[in-house]
């Protein structure tokens, strides 16, 4: 089976699952999600897009988010309609964990050190971003607001 059609594992489905419960009660409620169109991904987000509901926003599934670069994640990000207020980026690591350093220039201590020491499979980070269009969203330029770990939600 080759990487992109492996599916999660069961300690990947309850942390698919605790992610999505955490997100539908503390928000934001995305109004667009971006995800890699691999099996896991799109595992990973099934929970949320269940737990949303009827207020679940536009899904797109795209190849090119499949183990991108921080790089290639910023760029895709800063392609977004400037009509959309929060985006949930559902991608791969070390991509995924190197944006969010990018972007995270500000925010608690205690949370960045956590963010820059590891970023377990499934973690949800929040950042809140600088007003203005998608294409001025630069390194630096956003606030760690949360840094969710699936352990922290499942050892309540």
């Amino acid at each position: 089976m080759s990487d992109h059609d492996r599916p999660l594992n069961r300690r990947g489905e309850r942390a698919a699952k605790a992610i999505a419960d955490h997100l539908a009660h503390h928000g934001p409620r995305p109004d667009l999600v971006l995800c890699s169109n691999a099996v896991r991904a799109r595992q990973t987000l099934a929970p949320i897009i269940k737990r949303l509901g009827k207020t679940s926003p536009p899904v797109m599934l795209e190849d090119t988010l499949y183990l991108a670069s921080e790089s290639s994640l910023l760029a895709r990000l800063q392609a977004v309609a400037d009509d959309v207020a929060t985006v949930l980026l559902v991608g791969h690591n070390d991509g995924i964990w190197r944006l969010a350093e990018m972007l995270a220039g500000h925010g608690p201590p205690a949370r960045l050190a956590a963010l820059e020491e590891k970023y377990p499979t499934g973690t949800l980070t929040t950042l809140r971003l600088p007003g203005g269009p998608w294409c001025d969203l630069a390194a630096g330029s956003g606030e760690l607001v949360a840094f969710t770990r699936p352990r922290d939600l499942t050892r309540r």
